[in-house]
């Protein structure tokens, strides 16, 4: 059957009953955003967007959230291989721990950030004292606290793909005299890339829009530690609308340019979307 008498069939198959409950739905979603919408500024946007406040926590952002996917994946790739290939109840333990953010309020994951990496932090006091560095309220912490939230996004993706690989190619490669890493790197690597893009993507619009545990672990300094999201609300606790509103307007396109970029993936049995779900 074709794509699309599949389309057809599935649309013959409507449950109509449902469609003012769906109808409702979509509404209740799509209207926030259609306010959202409707009150930009539009003259004066690009005075806005330009303003060097918002150029400045544009271009923080934008630093902060793809090093934070950078070590999202140094890190969440080989603890995604771990979580996939790993037996026992220290590996579902492990798999809590590191979903605890996605559920975890933001403000909460930034105060712990703050209590153990904190310059009297269990962590962050003997980083001082050894190196003289510290995170808490730098642009290091903002980069930190966004890979906190984002690296599962990163790490579920990834497992999810891990764990539907067909493990049989990497047999086939080893009975052809291949060795561990050479069959890692041509058969099981070549595999995993569009997952493993897919959950960059994701991991770096979730670092983009982080807002809670940046401004509890890194505070707000405009230049330093001021990202848009924080800049949205400091810009409402001003009184300034249409500045709160033409720097949300870039964190929505930001997130729909994600939802269609990855639509394809979402959506075909089998893609990212269904293999996390293995992984939850």
């Amino acid at each position: 059957m074709s794509d699309r008498r599949r389309r057809e069939a599935a649309g013959r198959g409507l449950p109509w009953p449902l469609v003012p409950a769906a109808a409702l739905g979509v509404a209740f979603l799509a209207v926030p955003l259609l306010g959202l919408v409707t009150q930009v500024p539009w003259v004066r946007l690009p005075e806005l967007l330009t303003a060097p406040a918002a150029r400045d926590a544009l271009r923080l952002s934008l630093v902060c959230a793809t090093a934070a996917t950078v070590l999202s994946a140094l890190l969440g790739v080989p603890l995604a291989w771990v979580l996939a290939h790993g037996r026992g109840r220290g590996v579902a333990l492990l798999r809590g721990v590191v979903l605890l953010p996605l559920v975890l309020p933001p403000v909460v994951g930034g105060l712990a950030l703050l209590l153990a990496l904190g310059r009297r932090g269990v962590v962050g006091q003997r980083l001082a004292d050894w190196t003289g560095l510290t995170l808490p309220f730098t642009t290091a912490g903002v980069i930190v606290a966004e890979t906190f939230v984002a690296m599962p996004f990163l790490v579920v993706t990834v497992e999810g793909a891990l764990r539907s690989a067909d493990a049989g190619l990497e047999e086939a490669a080893a009975t052809l005299g291949a060795t561990r890493l050479v069959a890692l790197r041509t058969v099981t690597v070549p595999l995993l890339l569009p997952s493993l893009g897919a959950g960059a993507v994701l991991a770096w619009a979730r670092a983009l829009g982080e807002f809670g545990a940046t401004i509890t672990f890194a505070g707000n300094s405009p230049g330093r530690t001021q990202t848009v999201p924080i800049l949205v609300y400091e810009s409402l606790e001003a009184g300034d609308l249409d500045a709160a509103v033409a720097m949300s307007l870039v964190l929505v396109a930001v997130a729909l340019g994600v939802l269609v970029l990855l639509r394809d993936r979402w959506l075909r049995p089998g893609g990212a979307a269904s293999t996390p779900g293995a992984a939850l």
